[in-house]
Order: C-alpha cells, then structure tokens, then sequence
C-alpha cells in the first residue's frame, strides 16, 4: 500500500506542475498564427485595411463608401461584395428569385371604435363591482 499512494500523489503533483506552466512554445506559436490569420481575414484591396473574420457584408460596405471615394465599386475593394446589393443586405430578394418580390405581410384590419359601437359591441371588458 505504501508504494500506491506515493505513485497517485506524484500524478497529480506531475498534473498541478502542468497546469501551472500554461501553454507549451509551440501551442502559443499555432494560437498567434491563427489570431493573426483570422485578424486579416478580410483586407480591403485599395488601403490595405483589415477586418475580422466575422465581418458582414454590410460592414464592409460601409467600408467603401465612407472611406473611398464616391462611385468606387465595392467589388474592387472586396471580393465578396461582387454580388452585394445594399438595398438588401440580407440577401432575402436574391433568395426569392428572378422577380424579387417579397409578399407584403397583410396588415390587421382595424375597426374603428363607431363601427364596433355602432354594431353593439363595447370597447372592452366591463369590470363588475
């Protein structure tokens, strides 16, 4: 039983060593290297300018047209904007086809408060006292 208990507690002092030494050379060199990649994930083309990785569309169009001049087309600064339409940022009339048009939602009719008065009907629930 001696030689157990001195194997477990050399495990875990081996484990408590490890956990306070952090992380190796070459795990901190693969973690910048990816931070770097996903830094510069998206670089404008005229300025240099990086984003991120999970820059939108929209974000990058906003890009062009407050740092470029006018007219310039956002599909020289990224290629991703090639297809861009700033009138539908989310892309929901592209989805629905050629005709590009989204069905209106139908709006509630409201009934005027003459109408349901009229009718015989009140406003609301009366309250009983």
């Amino acid at each position: 039983m001696g030689k157990g208990s001195n194997v477990q507690k050399a495990q875990a002092a081996r484990e408590r060593n490890q956990k306070k030494q952090g992380k190796s050379d070459e795990e901190r060199k693969a973690a910048s290297a990816k931070a770097a990649k996903d830094a510069a994930a998206f670089m404008c083309k005229l300025c240099r300018q990086t984003f991120m990785v999970n820059a939108k569309p929209p974000v990058l169009y906003l890009h062009v047209t407050s740092k470029h001049p006018e007219g310039t087309n956002p599909a020289d600064c990224f290629d991703m904007l090639k297809d861009y339409d700033p009138n539908d940022p989310k892309g929901l009339k592209k989805a629905t086809g050629a005709g590009g048009a989204v069905k209106p939602k139908k709006k509630k009719q409201e009934a005027n408060l003459d109408d349901l008065l009229s009718a015989g009907l009140s406003k609301g629930k009366s309250k009983k006292k």
